[in-house]
């Protein structure tokens, strides 16, 4: 679940950093995890992208729907075709500590829809999407959100 100080510290957008947008609970998988899985895990949870990592849950990569689909363009099977294949390796990932506002700029910049966080070594710790800021947004200006 995303960082909830500003509903608990009445923060606004300004005072935020990427540690209170992001999502904790990211799902990851590691190099050799077959794309079927990938792409169920996708279709189930309405997930965009899996970040992928290694053994000591850096960040190594990550597989989009993107991926997945120009994979079955080309005609893999995507039940034998590990994540390492597909994969985008130069991922834009961002530091707990970025403020807001230049989340913002780089997913609007780089036409990001969502970005990895990673800490000092480089391990996966949080994602932050559009939605969650729009959201953080919302909440510090309204209060709690209703669910709909």
């Amino acid at each position: 679940m995303r960082g909830t100080d500003f509903m608990n510290g009445g923060k606004t957008m300004v005072e935020m950093d990427a540690a209170h947008l992001m999502e904790r609970e990211v799902v990851s998988c590691e190099a050799d995890t077959d794309c079927q899985f990938l792409a169920e895990v996708m279709h189930k949870r309405n997930f965009g992208s899996i970040p992928i990592v290694d053994g000591h849950s850096r960040l190594i990569g990550i597989v989009s729907e993107c991926d997945l689909l120009n994979a079955i363009i080309k005609g893999k099977a995507l039940s034998k075709t590990p994540a390492s294949e597909v994969m985008t390796e130069l991922v834009v990932s961002i530091p707990e500590e970025m403020s807001a506002e230049e989340v913002c700029a780089l997913l609007q910049a780089r036409h990001l829809i969502r970005v990895p966080v990673v800490d000092k070594k480089g391990c996966l710790v949080g994602i932050v999407a559009r939605r969650d800021i729009l959201a953080s947004y919302l909440e510090s200006t309204l209060g709690a959100l209703p669910h709909f």
